[in-house]
């Protein structure tokens, strides 16, 4: 193996590129060594000698696949959280989502018989004044009060 670093630099220079993206062919070794000259290694680029490597990027694969995991629901453990609660998931929108279950809850009750009109406009007050953590605990909070019984 005879050392062309040479004639590396000089095809870097007329490639425009690093010396790390010359590539030399192994085949024509003995003619490289001989090329002492610009000229020289001009010629060995053209009869394909002498060639300049693409250069390697950054493969988005990995990063694709692990999009696509998120946009499923996936990685969303406490290790990748940065933020508070109330800053992933505004706190109204989770008032919102919780309200209207509750509300959601109280009139199918109602509307079953299960509860009278005044018991239902009793605990859609409470309800609104935040009383109720969500839907079970609303549905605790009826039994508990003897408004509502195990089997209903």
């Amino acid at each position: 193996m005879s050392d062309l670093s040479n004639q590396r630099r000089m095809a870097a220079d007329i490639l425009k590129c690093g010396e790390g993206r010359v590539w030399l062919d192994p085949a024509s070794e003995e003619q490289l060594t001989e090329a002492v000259t610009r000229a020289d290694i001009r010629k060995a680029v053209k009869s394909g000698a002498i060639r300049r490597q693409a250069i390697q990027g950054t493969s988005r694969a990995r990063a694709k696949q692990h999009a696509r995991e998120v946009a499923k629901g996936r990685h969303q453990g406490p290790g990748s959280r940065r933020g508070t609660p109330a800053s992933r998931i505004p706190r109204k929108e989770r008032w919102i989502r919780r309200i209207r279950a509750q509300r959601e809850e109280l009139a199918a009750l109602r509307d079953s018989k299960k509860i009278t009109p005044s018991v239902y406009r009793e605990f859609y007050r409470r309800a609104k004044g935040g009383m109720f953590r969500s839907r079970a605990h609303l549905k605790m909070n009826l039994k508990l009060a003897g408004h509502l019984t195990e089997e209903s």
